[in-house]
């Protein structure tokens, strides 16, 4: 059993160095990333098969763009990925913070300071980083500089802040047995969780109520907001979405872990199914398209109490034929 700490070290020497004002971002990718490797990122990065492609496609132009981009992270843990995929992950959540100074994506800047609500899955072996997933909140950064792609949301529009707690930066030695503990009650969520097509036929609140605290808080990503105790979530989210849905396919995940309280997972995609209309205001469109999805939680005694969100909307609605970025007035940085 390891304790993940010489992963979590070299992810975080990683970030420093990535970090750093004055960083040699090909110095920095020839060091901590392995030559075989695979990014996944949100729409229109997609996937990237080299740290120098990273680099080049996603770091230089948003470090051009948000000057004096400073990392403030709410969650970093480390742990074994429970599925057959293996390997040992860290796990790192927060904003990328700095001056909206020049256009990004076609977004105009504001020249104010922004957040990119970020979260990054890295898998180490053997002294490299070799695989990432790393999934932003775009539509949030856009709703920031005043270019609000989705309307109306069912939740709540928020700075999302980190854990209740304040204790999620995880860069110690955690007991083994609170990240099985974590895992337990994910794992049943998942597979608790009331397929759309069939199943138990009980209050949305009831099958809840079985993985979630009362006062649970889902940090949805922009277009959909955040939602406050069951019973909100029930109504301003999950109904919803479930009612806005047919044909739900689960692809799986690719990782799924856990440390100390905290716990998550991502696909690639996670999901595959049809809107019918009424989701995020769009009508229904006669055509399945994916959703990439992380999830991070938070475990509040046996059951789960907060859950950050991350789903690739910008993706999904491109599958459906609507460019979001694409419609972006002409802007200059």
């Amino acid at each position: 059993m390891t304790d993940f700490q010489s992963e979590k070290a070299l992810v975080r020497d990683y970030y420093a160095a990535l970090d750093a004002q004055d960083a040699n971002l090909t110095a920095v990718m020839d060091r901590y990333i392995e030559e075989e490797y695979l990014w996944r990122g949100f729409h229109p990065f997609n996937e990237q098969t080299s740290g120098s492609d990273v680099a080049t496609n996603f770091w230089q132009p948003l470090r051009k763009s948000l000057t004096h981009l400073q990392r403030r992270q709410d969650i970093f843990m480390a742990g074994a990925n429970t599925l057959e995929n293996g390997g040992v992950w860290v796990v790192s959540m927060g904003h990328l913070m700095g001056l909206f100074d020049h256009a990004w994506l076609g977004i105009r800047p504001t020249g104010k300071m922004v957040f990119l609500r970020y979260c990054e899955f890295n898998r180490v072996q053997n002294g490299k980083i070799v695989e990432t997933a790393m999934f932003f909140d775009i539509p949030h950064l856009m709703i920031q500089a005043g270019q609000n792609p989705f309307s109306p949301q069912t939740g709540a529009h928020n700075i999302q802040p980190g854990p209740q707690t304040h204790a999620g930066l995880l860069f110690d030695a955690q007991d083994p047995s609170e990240g099985a503990k974590t895992m337990a009650a994910v794992d049943f969520m998942v597979n608790d969780i009331k397929t759309w097509t069939g199943g138990r036929e009980e209050p949305l609140v009831d099958e809840l109520r079985r993985s979630w605290n009362e006062d649970m808080i889902w940090w949805g990503p922009a277009g959909i907001g955040a939602t406050y105790t069951i019973e909100r979530y029930a109504e301003q989210h999950a109904g919803p979405f479930r009612a806005g849905f047919k044909d739900r396919i689960f692809n799986g995940h690719i990782c799924r872990m856990a440390e100390g309280n905290f716990g998550g997972f991502f696909g690639w995609p996670n999901l595959t199914l049809e809107p019918t209309g009424g989701f995020m205001g769009m009508p229904a469109t006669g055509k399945p398209a994916d959703m990439r999805v992380i999830d991070i939680y938070r475990r509040d005694g046996d059951k789960l109490t907060e859950n950050w969100i991350f789903i690739d909307l910008l993706h999904f609605w491109n599958q459906q034929g609507i460019d979001v970025l694409g419609r972006l007035p002409t802007v200059r940085g």
